[in-house]
């Protein structure tokens, strides 16, 4: 794919939603660390009915650590490997008291240390939180990268390095959701709705679904 259609696209995307952001509910940037964790291999909107309960009792560090693992888990037993995500939750608000007096750091290395939180965690935190222009690969935006031409990889790291080297700088910000809601809702795994797609034209997949 070249850079022209490359740019098309992303202009369209961006043409159809200017300002894109998380469809994860969230009033602080801790909320949304926590409905990131909880995110992994879990629909948002099983994040948000539970943390819906949640965050109302304990939306900061040591209000889920006075909930203890028991408790946090009563709260988030609808979501999936919720056993490991609460253990990881309480871990990462210890850290966040101990060492970055509660608040979420701003820097990858710092969030990557903490329990739950990988490189996609610590670009969708850098990204919508503080305005950084990273872009996180989820299997949504493996799969469009992949399909369309966009930016093909063999894994998640390798797309993200090539949509960070093809993606014009004035897109970095928003390409992440662009991506990510094409493929959630349009660009899907299974059956594709390209006679609604608004790249379909540019996209270079060769099994495109007709109607």
């Amino acid at each position: 794919m070249n850079a022209t259609k490359r740019r098309e696209i992303l202009t369209r995307l961006q043409a159809d939603n200017p300002e894109p952001t998380t469809e994860l509910n969230y009033h602080s940037t801790f909320e949304l660390l926590i409905s990131v964790i909880l995110s992994a291999q879990a629909t948002d909107k099983s994040v948000n009915k539970a943390t819906a309960h949640l965050y109302p009792l304990a939306n900061t560090p040591q209000a889920i650590l006075d909930l203890g693992e028991e408790g946090l888990k009563q709260h988030i037993k609808t979501i999936g490997l919720y056993n490991s995500k609460a253990r990881n939750i309480i871990k990462t608000c210890a850290l966040l008291l101990e060492h970055h007096k509660g608040e979420v750091p701003r820097q990858r290395e710092a969030l990557e240390t903490l329990p739950g939180v990988g490189r996609k965690t610590a670009n969708v935190i850098l990204n919508t939180a503080f305005g950084e222009p990273t872009i996180a690969v989820d299997t949504h935006i493996f799969r469009v990268s992949n399909r369309t031409g966009l930016a093909p990889g063999h894994n998640v790291l390798a797309v993200e390095h090539k949509l960070l080297k093809v993606v014009a700088a004035e897109f970095k910000q928003h390409a992440h959701h662009w991506l990510i809601l094409l493929g959630r809702y349009i660009c899907v795994a299974r059956k594709p709705k390209c006679p609604h797609c608004l790249i379909q034209d540019l996209c270079e997949y060769k099994e495109k679904i007709k109607e």
